[in-house]
C-alpha cells in the first residue's frame, strides 16, 4: 500500500512541483499517495492539482492546513509517512518569528503524528555565515528551522536548499524598455556575481524526487538545487541573443535600489544580495555544493537559455 506523502504548499511554486512530479513519476507515483495540503482546498488551483491525478483519488487527495492555525495541522498529517515541508515569506517585522514560528509548527506536528521522514525547504543561515554582519531574516528563519529540525527524535530528514527563482526573470527582474530601442536589467548584483538559477516550478520536484527516491541516502543531506550559475551580466547576454534585442546589465546604487522596494523589505534584500556578492548565494562552496546536487539528478533540468526562449518576450 502506498504510503502517505504530506505536502505543505501544494498549489505553490516549490510544492505544487513536488506533487506533479510524483503524479508523473513512474515508480514514485506507485510509492506515494499525495496529500495536497492547502488553505483553501475548495480554490480552483487546488481543483487543477486535484484534476491532474484523474478521476481517482488513490494517488491524490486534497487536505486543508493553515500554519498560522495549528488546530488543522494534526487531522492534514494524520497517517502521513513523509512529510514536505515550506513556508512563504512576506517582509515585514515579523518575518523571522512568522516563519520560525510556522516551520517548527508543522515539524512537530508530523512528528506527533508518527512521521517518518520530513523534507524541508531550507536556506543558509546568513547571520551565522557571516558572524551576524549580514542578517536575512526568511534565510536565518530556515536555517534556524532546518536546525531544529535536525534535532527532532524518531524522525528522519533531509533538506532542498533552492536557488534564484528563474521566474523572476519574466517577473521582477524582467528587462524593461531603456527608451532608447534597448533593454535594461537592473540590480544591486555587481555584473559579474554568479547566482544559482532553478525553475522552481519545473525542476523543484526532480531535486526532492532524489530525495524521495532515495530517503536513506539523503538523510541527513541537503540538496542544493539548481541548473547552474550565472551572473546578471551573463543572464542579460543570453536574454540579448535569444530575443534579438539590445539589453545590457545595470548595478544600481544601494540607495537607488531601495527606493524600489516596500519599506521592511529593504534592509533584508540588501542584506541578501552583499550576503551573496561577499560570501556565495550558498556560502563559498557554492559552486562545489550545485555541481554535486546536479549531478544527483537523473532528470533533465530546465537551461537558462530554455526558460528564456520559452517566456522572456521583449516587445
Amino acid at each position: 500500500m502506498p504510503a502517505t506523502i504530506a505536502i505543505f504548499g501544494a498549489t505553490g511554486q516549490q510544492g505544487g512541483s513536488v506533487a506533479r512530479y510524483i503524479l508523473t513519476h513512474p515508480v514514485l507515483s506507485t510509492l506515494f499517495h499525495i496529500r495536497a495540503l492547502t488553505r483553501d482546498p475548495t480554490h480552483p488551483s487546488a481543483l487543477a492539482l486535484q484534476s491532474l491525478s484523474g478521476p481517482s483519488s488513490s494517488l491524490l487527495s486534497l487536505a486543508h492546513a493553515d500554519l498560522d492555525d495549528p488546530s488543522t495541522l494534526p487531522p492534514a498529517l494524520a497517517g502521513a509517512h513523509t512529510v514536505f515541508i515550506t513556508t512563504t515569506t512576506i517582509y515585514n517585522a515579523e518575518t523571522r518569528a512568522r516563519e520560525v514560528r510556522q516551520g517548527k509548527a508543522a515539524a512537530n506536528a508530523a512528528v506527533a503524528a508518527g512521521a517518518q521522514y520530513i523534507i524541508y525547504s531550507t536556506e543558509v543561515d546568513c547571520s551565522a555565515i557571516s558572524g551576524g554582519r549580514r542578517p536575512v531574516a526568511a534565510y536565518d528563519a530556515r536555517g534556524e528551522v532546518e536546525a531544529y529540525i535536525r534535532s527532532l527524535p524518531g524522525v528522519k530528514s533531509a533538506f532542498f536548499a533552492p536557488g534564484s527563482f528563474i521566474q523572476n526573470l519574466a517577473g521582477i527582474t524582467a528587462p524593461r524598455a531603456d527608451g532608447e530601442g534597448g533593454y535594461i536589467m537592473s540590480g544591486i548584483l555587481g555584473a559579474g556575481c554568479a547566482v544559482p538559477w532553478i525553475d522552481v516550478v519545473g525542476d523543484a520536484g526532480k531535486f526532492v524526487g532524489v530525495i524521495l527516491a532515495e530517503p536513506e541516502r539523503f538523510a541527513g543531506k541537503t540538496v542544493y538545487a539548481a541548473s547552474g550559475l550565472f551572473s546578471m551580466g551573463e543572464v542579460a547576454e543570453r536574454v540579448a541573443v535569444l530575443t534579438g534585442k539590445k539589453v545590457r546589465y545595470v548595478q544600481l546604487e544601494e540607495e537607488v535600489f531601495k527606493g524600489y522596494l516596500p519599506e521592511a523589505a529593504r534592509e533584508p534584500l540588501v542584506n541578501m544580495f552583499r550576503f551573496i556578492e561577499e560570501y556565495g548565494y550558498y556560502g563559498p562552496e557554492t559552486e562545489r555544493l550545485v555541481k554535486k546536487s546536479i549531478e544527483q539528478v537523473p532528470d533533465r533540468l530546465t537551461s537558462l537559455d530554455e526558460y528564456i526562449a520559452a517566456n522572456v518576450r521583449l516587445e
